[in-house]
């Protein structure tokens, strides 16, 4: 095997690599002595069919199934005798025709091109500096979150026959939907309990049954929203004819120890601590990633090296896959959408190149420190993904065992976070107190990315 650098630019290498045709003979032969013992012929005894024979018969198809695991084998020779680290699949382009090297005609000849790992040394992570905001979890929330808790678990309690329906009641009431005099598909209900004012129904619907009372017949006019799910519902008039059953006033319970029991606690103590440490726990969150953010500002601002243009290319391409999808779906902010296209591109490219140089680091930062992350942890993450397509799981966790690449995209998160806590348990993290409103705002700009 004969390897020749041809292009070294950045970090990206071309590789001339040539195998001749005396080799390829060789490991033909090779081959054929390997499968000889094997090979049953009709008018040759078992394993005694010459090599010349099965060279005839079967020497292109050996050829070509060689060839492919040979590339393989010629392109991880080159990249260890040259002593780079690949990073990307190398591209190959063959020269010549590929027949005539399956016949025995000409030399394997290709060009191999691939970005390389760039030789860099991350800061040491003990220097680093890092501010962490907190925010102290109050009373006023405790029974904030109490209260909430408390509406969730709303009763309604009979009013009288004569009572009209107020906003916040609820209403069981039969309806039929028309449309042009037909009734539609779901239009159609028994006993179904409408609370005036949540808005869970067709704008309008609910605003109608301020008023009713129980044995009321009556019709509601309302119009189906342009949006809507059901395509041959959207922006129709419909009529709904309604007989109500029952009014209901709502009743919040009291928050004390019947309640807490009610769900099943002790008592309104330990309803309580659940409900701190409920919050404490969004509110860790919270500080760890903005903790996250202001390191990872540090770690980009703390490097400056050159980076694989494949990569790069490969997470811009992802970026604006993205932003095209938000722009098609109209959830682009106004600011954005009047955004040149091209100053957007240098904007992702640059987030791009960010998104590549950080992980470099955190990748190396990684290796230095001998972060692993464990069977368990990613079998935990692949139960996490099934998890959130119901009836599909079993499809889901096969689908990420048989593909590597799939398999790869689960780990990363996992190892970029044990990475992250492993630089904040070195480096010199300092917690500054911030209001909650504060702790929960979203940073803006490139850097927060």
């Amino acid at each position: 095997m004969e390897v020749t650098e041809t292009k070294v630019e950045g970090l990206s290498r071309s590789y001339q690599i040539r195998v001749t045709q005396s080799e390829l003979d060789q490991k033909l032969d090779a081959k054929i002595k390997e499968i000889q013992p094997q090979m049953r012929l009709k008018g040759f005894r078992p394993g005694k069919v010459p090599p010349s024979h099965i060279k005839k018969m079967f020497g292109k198809s050996l050829m070509g199934e060689m060839i492919e695991g040979l590339v393989k084998e010629t392109n991880e020779k080159a990249i260890e005798d040259a002593q780079v680290r690949p990073a990307s699949q190398p591209q190959i382009n063959l020269e010549g025709q590929i027949d005539d090297v399956i016949e025995g005609k000409a030399d394997l000849a290709y060009e191999m091109h691939l970005d390389v790992m760039p030789e860099f040394e991350p800061v040491d992570p003990t220097t680093l500096e890092i501010e962490r905001p907190v925010a102290e979890v109050s009373d006023e929330e405790i029974d904030e979150a109490l209260a909430k808790l408390a509406e969730q678990n709303m009763k309604y309690e009979p009013r009288g026959k004569t009572a009209k329906a107020r906003d916040g009641d609820a209403v069981v009431i039969d309806f039929v939907g028309k449309i042009d005099g037909e009734v539609f598909e779901g239009g159609t209900a028994e006993g179904a309990t409408v609370v005036i004012g949540q808005g869970r129904f067709i704008p309008g619907f609910e605003e109608q049954l301020v008023g009713v009372k129980a044995g009321d017949e009556t019709e509601l006019n309302v119009t189906f929203p342009e949006d809507y799910q059901a395509e041959t519902l959207a922006g129709k008039d419909a009529v709904f004819e309604v007989k109500v059953e029952e009014i209901r006033a709502p009743e919040q319970p009291e928050v004390d120890d019947e309640f807490a029991k009610g769900l099943g606690l002790e008592d309104l103590d330990q309803l309580k601590d659940l409900m701190t440490q409920q919050i404490r726990g969004e509110y860790d969150g919270a500080s760890r990633a903005k903790a996250k953010r202001k390191l990872l500002d540090a770690l980009d601002k703390a490097h400056d090296f050159d980076l694989p243009s494949g990569m790069v290319e490969q997470e811009f391409k992802q970026i604006w896959a993205q932003f095209e999808q938000e722009k098609e779906a109209g959830r682009l902010d106004e600011e954005e959408a009047a955004k040149p296209e091209d100053e957007l591109k240098d904007e992702y490219r640059r987030i791009a190149e960010r998104r590549v140089r950080l992980g470099l680091v955190l990748a190396e930062i990684g290796r230095k420190a001998e972060v692993q992350i464990t069977e368990q942890e990613v079998q935990q993450a692949l139960i996490s993904e099934a998890r959130k397509f119901p009836g599909q799981e079993r499809q889901v966790i096969e689908f990420f065992q048989k593909d590597p690449n799939a398999m790869a995209q689960l780990r990363a998160p996992i190892y970029e976070d044990k990475v992250v806590d492993h630089i904040l348990e070195v480096a010199t993290v300092t917690d500054t107190t911030v209001s909650k409103d504060d702790l929960f705002a979203e940073d803006e700009g490139l850097e927060a990315l």
